[in-house]
C-alpha cells in the first residue's frame, strides 16, 4: 500500500542521511587537515620573522641595558612599582635587588619558547655569585622545564630560609606575614605549567621596564594623590622609610658581611 511504501522511504532517510553526513565529515576533515598544514608554515615562518627581528632589537636592547647601569636603583625601583612582582618581594629582598645592576632576556634561536632570564649584581652581603640566571624550555610534548644558577649564599644570609618567630595573638593581628622569598623563584622548578614570573619579566616588563620604573613619576604628574603609590618609589636618600624600598642598613654598611 501507498502507506507501507511511504514507511519504508522514511526509514531509509535516516541511513541515506547518515552516509551523506559521514562524508561531509571525511571532506571536512580533509579541509582541516590543510588548515593545520598552513597553520605549521604560518609557524615557521613567524619564527624565522620573530628571529630577524630578534637580531635587529639586540644592539638597541644593548644599548638601552647600558644606559640603565648609570641610574640607580634601576631595577629595584622597576621591580618594586610593578603590581605583580612587587607582591612577591620582602624586606630583605628589596635590600638585596639594590645590588642588581642589570636584567637581560635572552631567547634562544632553535626555539621560539626557550629563553633564559640573568640578573647581574655588584658585590654584594648576601651570596657571592655575579649573575643568577634562570633558562626555561619546552619538550615536545609541551611541557616546560628550568634550570637555575645554585646560589651561593654567604653564612647567616640565604634570603630562602627565614625564621619564623613567636608570635603574641595581638601582634598576629597587627602584622602581615613575610611573602616567600623572592630568591626562592632560582629553586623552584614546576612540573606543570607555566612560569609565573619569568613569564611576567619577559613578557611584560623587558619589552619596556621604563614604564615601570617611571611609574611613580607618571603618579605624581597626574597628580593623583595616592601617597601610599607615591612612596614605592626608591629615592636616593635614607628618609623614604615609609616606602616600601629602603636602604639596606647593616647591610649596606659592610658588602661582605
Amino acid at each position: 500500500s501507498k502507506a507501507k511504501v511511504g514507511k519504508m522511504e522514511l526509514d531509509s532517510k535516516p541511513h541515506a542521511s547518515e552516509k551523506v553526513q559521514q562524508e561531509i565529515i571525511e571532506l571536512a576533515d580533509e579541509v582541516q587537515n590543510e588548515i593545520d598544514r598552513l597553520n605549521e608554515k604560518a609557524a615557521e615562518e613567524i619564527l624565522k620573522i620573530e628571529q630577524k627581528y630578534n637580531n635587529l632589537r639586540k644592539p638597541f636592547f644593548e644599548k638601552r641595558s647600558e644606559l640603565m647601569t648609570k641610574i640607580p636603583k634601576f631595577w629595584v625601583t622597576t621591580f618594586v612599582c610593578h603590581p605583580q612582582v612587587s607582591s612577591l618581594l620582602g624586606k630583605r629582598d628589596i635590600d638585596a635587588l639594590h645590588y642588581l645592576t642589570r636584567v637581560e632576556v635572552t631567547e634562544f634561536e632553535d626555539n621560539k619558547s626557550a629563553y633564559r632570564i640573568d640578573f647581574y649584581f655588584d658585590k654584594n652581603p648576601y651570596f657571592k655569585n655575579e649573575v643568577l640566571s634562570k633558562e626555561f624550555h619546552l619538550d615536545e610534548n609541551g611541557d616546560e622545564s628550568t634550570k637555575s644558577t645554585e646560589i651561593k649564599w654567604k653564612f647567616g644570609r640565604d634570603l630562602t630560609k627565614r625564621s619564623i618567630p613567636k608570635l603574641s595573638k595581638a601582634s598576629k593581628k597587627r602584622k602581615r606575614p613575610e611573602p616567600e622569598s623572592f630568591f626562592t623563584w632560582f629553586t623552584d622548578h614546576p612540573d606543570a605549567g607555566p612560569d609565573e614570573l619569568g613569564e611576567l619579566i619577559k613578557e611584560d616588563i623587558w619589552p619596556n621596564p621604563l614604564h615601570y620604573f617611571l611609574a611613580p613619576e607618571l603618579d605624581d604628574d597626574e597628580g593623583d594623590g595616592d601617597d601610599e603609590d607615591k612612596n614605592k618609589g626608591v629615592e636616593g636618600d635614607d628618609e623614604r622609610k615609609g616606602g616600601k624600598v629602603v636602604e639596606g642598613e647593616d647591610d649596606k654598611k659592610n658588602p661582605d658581611g
